[in-house]
């Protein structure tokens, strides 16, 4: 890590980030994994899940039902702590920012999508570098793909879920063919994954 990327490190509170993104078919996978982490998991987890503006939103209420983390609808400027989950809102692209908070953006949407998998991935990539994991879980279209790509250079890692156990293959097979995922997980082997990648609290 160079000298700048540590001094930033230094001053986050979760050294390290977990992003789920997922579109059709995705609130299942999304479920299933935060109902298996673990209530220490030593990382921020960021939520992107492709929802319809015009209405509000009751993803957070429902992945709190399932999750051992609290779980909250993300706002501009929360920081990121370990241990808990950010959902994006509906209608603005999340951002994670270098000193570990987050931004809301109303930038037009991204191929017809905002919020946008890719955005946020690309945020991730340059915030957290090798720090960061991203997971491409079920949905239709190719968002998160150039987002897959980004995480991946910046030395990060990325999982997808396989053919079997999504509902909708596109996104995760849109990252795939990409080349850069590391991993494609069985949706039983995922929170597992996830919990091998994040370093354990220092006591």
């Amino acid at each position: 890590m160079t000298a700048p990327a540590a001094e930033r490190a230094s001053t986050r509170a979760a050294a390290q980030v977990v992003a789920l993104v997922g579109s059709a078919g995705g609130l299942r996978g999304f479920m299933r994994v935060l109902e298996e982490l673990p209530n220490d998991l030593a990382a921020a987890v960021v939520v992107v899940m492709h929802l319809q503006a015009a209405h509000p939103s009751m993803l957070a209420t429902i992945l709190a039902r399932s999750s051992r983390l609290p779980v909250k609808q993300a706002e501009g400027g929360d920081r990121l702590e370990p241990g808990h989950v950010y959902v994006a809102p509906p209608g603005a692209h999340l951002l994670v920012r270098a000193d570990g908070s987050l931004q809301l953006d109303l930038t037009p949407p991204v191929r017809f999508l905002r919020p946008s998998a890719d955005v946020l991935l690309q945020s991730l990539a340059t915030a957290y570098a090798a720090d960061s994991l991203a997971v491409v879980f079920s949905g239709t279209g190719s968002d998160g793909a150039a987002g897959a790509r980004a995480i991946k250079a910046s030395g990060g890692v990325v999982l997808a879920q396989d053919e079997e156990s999504s509902d909708y293959f596109g996104m995760p097979s849109a990252a795939i063919a990409s080349g850069a995922v590391d991993r494609v997980l069985a949706l039983d082997q995922i929170a597992g994954a996830v919990v091998g990648f994040v370093r354990p609290c220092l006591s």
